[in-house]
């Protein structure tokens, strides 16, 4: 095979479900598509997205915020100068968003914040992009912007495109803090008797171990604003079958599961505020992507983005069942072992 030569990667794949899902986005009994080598994740979710549908309002999924962020970074003279360009792009910002209107269809620029290091200004753009997860969109505005600010603002040079403060595929504090892609908080309560029959573990356990091994034990590894227990493998079981760039799995599974013990009833959630996803740009033309987002419903709506906010609230429900199953069981000595064994050596037959 030759370098030129494309080939495809064949990752096996499976719809697991449905999840029950409500919120403020989408509402109804909805299957998911997860690719991954993990085969016990299929079982692990199905599990999770089983006891959701058991459940009165099922998985609450409301987004939060959407905003993609691209960061540019400014040599100016001094501090001095830096602060005043900082301050002459926030007066200017109508101009600035027409600018960003001029250059993009569907980009909208909602915001911006600065930092300064010496004499660099770094300047953090966010935008609404539309249904695309807007990567390429967004840097297209913020070249525009940048040839802009050079030309009119005194004492500022170019110095890069993307100066990091977006972060982009990063581990980084400032996409919790500001927000990066869809902003999204899961929510389910599950009655005591289904903790105990389908989960055979109590609300009790499971919040103490959340505590434990969530926040106790990632701080002490140093973890960046996360605290969960393997938020990354419904990810990039989603993202690889929905078309996604599978890096923004880094920022994205920086998110916190909240868990509490309510008279026995487990209330159980996972905030994600980085997800990064889309349903039109690169990798979404593939067949199997097209006739996976059509199955899951995000070639319907006809608002601006209502697409990518669909797959959003969708992703982060199964990021839950996943979450929720796996806390469980570790709850249980052995439990997860034994699944993995069965699981995998099964698989592998």
């Amino acid at each position: 095979m030759s370098d030129n030569t494309f080939a495809a990667a064949t990752v096996p794949l499976r719809w697991v479900g449905p999840l029950k899902i409500s919120g403020n986005v989408a509402e109804g009994l909805i299957e998911v598509p997860l690719a991954t080598y993990e085969s016990p994740l299929w079982p692990s979710v199905g599990r999770g997205a089983k006891i959701s549908t058991l459940c009165e309002r099922g998985i609450v999924a409301t987004l939060i915020d959407e905003r993609m962020t691209r960061s540019v970074l400014l040599e100016a003279d001094d501090a001095g100068t830096a602060l005043a360009a900082a301050r002459q792009l926030t007066d200017e910002l109508p101009v600035l968003r027409g600018i960003v209107n001029d250059c993009s269809r569907f980009a909208e620029l909602i915001a911006i914040h600065h930092q300064i290091v010496g004499n660099l200004l770094f300047v953090r753009f966010e935008f609404t992009t539309g249904d695309a997860s807007g990567h390429n969109m967004a840097t297209l505005a913020s070249d525009a912007l940048l040839t802009h600010i050079v030309n009119v603002v005194p004492g500022v040079r170019y110095g890069s495109v993307s100066g990091n403060f977006c972060t982009d595929k990063k581990a980084s504090a400032v996409n919790g803090i500001l927000g990066r892609g869809k902003n999204v908080v899961a929510e389910l309560l599950i009655p005591r008797e289904i903790v105990e029959q389908r989960l055979h573990t109590t609300a009790a356990r499971v919040a103490e171990l959340n505590l434990r091994k969530n926040l106790i034990g990632t701080t002490l590894a140093g973890g960046i604003r996360t605290a969960n227990a393997h938020y990354a493998n419904m990810l990039l079981g989603v993202y690889l079958a929905t078309g996604q760039d599978a890096a923004n799995i880094v920022e994205g599974s920086q998110g916190i599961t909240h868990v509490e013990d309510r008279d026995g009833d487990l209330y159980f959630s996972c905030a994600l505020p980085n997800l990064i996803v889309g349903t039109v740009g690169n990798g979404k033309s593939l067949d199997f992507v097209e006739e996976n987002l059509t199955r899951l419903g995000c070639r319907e709506s006809r608002e601006t983005g209502g697409n990518a906010r669909r797959l959003a609230v969708i992703t982060a429900a199964a990021v839950l069942c996943g979450e929720l199953s796996l806390l469980a069981a570790q709850t249980n000595p052995g439990e997860l072992m034994r699944t993995h064994l069965r699981f995998e050596r099964t698989a592998s037959k």
